[in-house]
């Protein structure tokens, strides 16, 4: 199993690089942002910053989508950072929330990100595209550039999709039924899509927060601190109940009901602690979806999700204890899950 963490691109800058710095010297291997134009600085331009501080860290997105930039220019942005660093990015992709949302528009069909996920892998790694009609290749993409692109997703529709043609699948919640449930419906795709199911990474994103024990103190605080996660997934879900109703054999129910009291959402508060529009998320739901308490208890946990089949675990760390969560994972959780 691998380790990535995902941070906002909040200012200063600066400090989103020694976060990724320090993740790195703890074993993480992935470093990961928020993409939302409006809400957070500009991710690629730190991603340059990052790589360039680092020596292995494979950086990018969780994640972009298909609405924000034109085609192209992701594309060519993923390779210009390659050519400089060695091929250290991956392309998480998804139908757009917050950056969608935030500017007035609706997240994009998934036929969209299905043509979009063609088209930038095909332009970052130098073959030729087509663009609105027109076939275009960028040509200084040098022979043999590598651009894996994972896909965010929760609903039927998109893990179909995921198995069929991404590279990678991103879960962003760590429920062990419902990863079981996701990871098997991903892996049918891509059976039945003739591809070989091994083939798909399977990265599961939630918030971890490490405490000293399990005192009710303890854990009553790391919930506070990663509550406002069910919020951002209910996001998902209230689309998911809007397509497919509460109850659907298409939707687990174990996703979809606990977003009954949710009443509206400020994206102003979107991904961080105390958000007030998530105080409907239940405790249940926290201790389900994130990863709170000692590190024993992480350790199990995660030994589950591996034996799930998930090939890295990527930590949310928007809450107040950014640094003793990645240095408890260096310490002590990532040598015991990666040998």
């Amino acid at each position: 199993m691998e380790f990535g963490l995902v941070l906002q691109t909040d200012p200063p800058a600066s400090a989103v690089i020694e976060l990724m710095r320090r993740a790195e010297r703890g074993g993480f291997t992935y470093g990961w942002t928020f993409d939302s134009a409006v809400l957070w600085q500009e991710p690629f331009v730190i991603y340059s910053q990052i790589l360039a501080q680092t020596e292995r860290l494979i950086v990018g997105p969780m994640v972009t989508n298909p609405g924000t930039r034109t085609w192209e220019v992701t594309a060519s942005t993923f390779a210009t950072l390659n050519s400089m660093f060695g091929d250290r990015t991956v392309c998480g992709i998804g139908r757009g929330d917050s950056a969608m949302r935030v500017a007035g528009r609706r997240p994009n069909t998934l036929a969209v990100v299905e043509e979009a996920m063609h088209v930038i892998r095909e332009l970052a790694e130098g073959r030729a595209a087509e663009v609105d009609g027109t076939s275009i290749r960028i040509p200084w993409v040098q022979e043999g550039a590598r651009l894996p692109v994972w896909m965010a997703a929760y609903g039927p529709k998109a893990l179909a999709l995921t198995g069929a043609k991404a590279d990678g699948f991103i879960l962003q919640l760590a429920d062990v039924y419902l990863t079981e449930w996701m990871v098997k419906a991903v892996r049918d795709a891509a059976a039945a899509a003739g591809r070989d199911p091994a083939d798909v990474t399977i990265c599961v994103a939630a918030p971890a927060y490490v405490t000293a024990d399990d005192s009710p103190e303890a854990l009553a605080h790391a919930r506070d601190q990663c509550r406002w996660f069910g919020g951002m997934v209910g996001n998902h879900v209230a689309d998911l109940v809007s397509r497919y109703g509460e109850s659907s054999s298409l939707v687990p129910v174990e996703l979809t009901t606990y977003i009954k009291a949710r009443q509206g959402y400020d994206y102003a508060h979107h991904g961080r602690s105390g958000n007030p529009d998530t105080a409907f998320v239940p405790d249940e739901i926290v201790d389900r979806f994130c990863l709170i308490g000692p590190a024993e208890a992480h350790l199990d946990k995660l030994a589950a999700l591996r034996a799930l089949g998930v090939d890295q675990f990527a930590v949310y760390a928007m809450h107040d204890a950014k640094e003793t969560t990645i240095d408890a994972y260096g310490k002590t959780i990532i040598p015991a899950l990666t040998g």
